[in-house]
């Protein structure tokens, strides 16, 4: 049987790679940069809404290299005052942190507002990385990053993300296919960070901002990447968190994680096991995860 490679759900079969191979050749005075996106258009790999997928062409190429199947050209530049492991961390911003506490109607009217690509980006970046517990991480695919305001101040940041591929749990709940998944996974949005700044207590704010949430994200991902939202997932570590606000806000708990990560080889536990919890965004979810997603 042909090997076939996988990265993010794009699969390269050995027919692929054999075309790669020579593309890489032909186009040698190419950057990687700019290798990716040739690939991308040759191959015509891009997103919903026409963007090409070329961060997870970039990826792929990478994971190839280090299995010995292809050979990229050398890097030509590396970013001054970038790690090259990555992004350079966000950098801290002053704001009020006068602590706000009472009832959830003396906050008065609270503002959501998609930051991505604005330039209110960078606030959210900072807050998550100085005050979340896991810190900020840069998204890769499709995501949207919020900032939720109050008395013209943030009080929360919520982070959405492309959900991951295979997740028990959640598979064994929709009752998909191998095939339905991969053709409909991106109907589904994965909460990946949820932050109540340190200085607001206010309680029912959590639960009243999921539900308010589940209103607006699938217009909001429609608006940037062409399709709907039917169905939202997260992870809840029991070990701190009980998930109360996503309960109280009607979540569902689906069941736990391996604790083996998407990148596991072993299939053995490396990490510490997650509740799973999920909330349909239509009565149909099913129907439409299933088959043949409008």
């Amino acid at each position: 049987m042909a090997e076939t490679w996988r990265y993010r759900g794009q699969e390269i079969d050995s027919q692929q790679l054999a075309f790669l191979k020579e593309f890489i050749r032909t186009h040698s005075a190419s950057s990687r940069w700019k290798l990716s996106r040739q690939i991308c258009e040759a191959l015509g790999w891009k997103q919903a809404n026409g963007a090409l997928r070329d961060v997870v062409c970039r990826g792929l190429l990478l994971m190839l290299e280090r299995a010995g199947q292809i050979q990229l050209p050398p890097v030509r530049r590396h970013i001054r005052g970038q790690r090259r492991t990555g992004r350079p961390r966000p950098e801290a911003v002053l704001i009020d942190t006068t602590p706000m506490a009472g009832p959830l109607s003396a906050l008065g009217p609270i503002e959501i507002q998609q930051v991505r690509r604005t330039a209110d980006e960078p606030l959210f970046n900072s807050l998550m990385e100085s005050h979340h517990y896991l810190a900020y991480e840069q998204p890769v695919g499709e995501h949207l990053k919020y900032l939720m305001w109050a008395q013209g101040r943030p009080v929360a940041c919520l982070a959405w993300s492309s959900a991951p591929r295979h997740l028990g749990s959640r598979d064994r709940f929709i009752g998909w296919s191998r095939e339905a998944r991969r053709r409909n996974i991106r109907f589904i949005a994965y909460n990946t960070r949820f932050l109540i700044l340190p200085w607001v207590e206010v309680p029912h704010l959590a639960s009243h901002l999921l539900s308010r949430m589940a209103r607006q994200l699938s217009q909001d991902w429609e608006r940037l990447y062409h399709h709907p939202i039917y169905f939202l997932e997260t992870f809840v570590d029991p070990e701190r968190f009980r998930g109360t606000c996503y309960r109280a806000a009607n979540w569902v708990v689906l069941g736990r994680t391996t604790g083996r990560g998407k990148d596991d080889h072993t299939k053995r536990p490396n990490r510490s096991l997650k509740e799973v919890l999920g909330y349909p965004l239509t009565p149909r979810f099913r129907e439409l995860l299933q088959g043949g997603a409008e």
